[in-house]
């Protein structure tokens, strides 16, 4: 299992879910002083990331990307894959390949959280996850085209109506001919969600491509009273080998809670 800290680009979501903020090169050096074994990137626009500055740091620092977020997409623009204008859905994939292209150049895939949308108003259930599964046919066979899967996070109630539980997002992936897409288990929203986070994990292995290491209370792990140890015991059982990514709030402050992170990343897979 490997290591990861998040680095957000995006003004607009100061003060949300994510470590550093200030810079790629701040980020960066601040991930390698700590030991983590790659970053997860969030920019507004891919355009926003200068991919030589970024293999640049990378190589001075010794971290792999992680993975790239789309959620600015979400954020700066109000964009969904199920948004009931054709002009919106067709705005947000447009947004997502770019996605795809930058986080491809790097061996890491992409993911889709908020810009998954929700399903509200004229817009039906059935109608959102039809439009959702078309998105992810297209762009799984353009992450496959970059030798890379795509990410789906299921997110909690709160924050869409699509698929809350691993296991109801395992299956909608089973219903698509695409196998580019992975599972993004975020362990905050599992810990709303899920009867048993170890029983999910499990039951998911086969679509299982990352995870978000976060407590119950959306802080470090060790910060909240998520019980972790029955997670680790699956991952190993499964075999899990991908990134656990500490995509949570900087408290008490940034450093802290990077800090408490590789902590307690290196407490449970030593």
């Amino acid at each position: 299992m490997k290591s990861a800290i998040t680095i957000s680009l995006v003004p607009q979501a100061q003060g949300g879910p994510f470590v550093f903020w200030d810079g790629l090169a701040d980020g960066c050096r601040k991930a390698s002083a700590l030991g983590f074994d790659g970053v997860e990137i969030f920019p507004p626009t891919a355009n926003a990331v200068d991919p030589a500055e970024l293999a640049a740091l990378l190589a001075s620092h010794q971290l792999r990307v992680a993975a790239v977020g789309t959620g600015g997409g979400w954020v700066g623009r109000r964009l969904s894959l199920t948004h009931p204008d054709l002009a919106v859905r067709t705005e947000a994939r447009a947004f997502v390949r770019e996605m795809i292209e930058l986080a491809g150049g790097f061996g890491a895939p992409a993911i889709i959280g908020s810009m998954q949308g929700r399903w509200e108003g004229t817009v039906s259930p059935e109608q959102a996850t039809a439009w959702l599964g078309e998105a992810l046919e297209e762009l799984g066979a353009r992450a496959a085209a970059r030798g890379q899967v795509i990410l789906y996070e299921p997110l909690n109630r709160y924050e869409t109506n699509l698929f809350n539980r691993v296991s109801d997002a395992s299956g909608f992936l089973d219903t698509l001919q695409t196998r580019n897409v992975r599972i993004l288990a975020d362990l905050f929203h599992m810990n709303i969600e899920e009867v048993s986070i170890p029983e999910a994990l499990r039951r998911a292995a086969r679509h299982l491509g990352h995870i978000h290491f976060a407590d119950s209370n959306r802080r470090a792990i060790g910060f909240g009273h998520t019980d972790v140890a029955p997670i680790f015991e699956v991952l190993r059982e499964i075999g899990y080998q991908g990134y656990l990514s500490g995509e949570i709030l900087p408290l008490p402050d940034s450093d802290t809670a990077a800090r408490q992170t590789i902590q307690s990343f290196r407490r449970y897979t030593a």
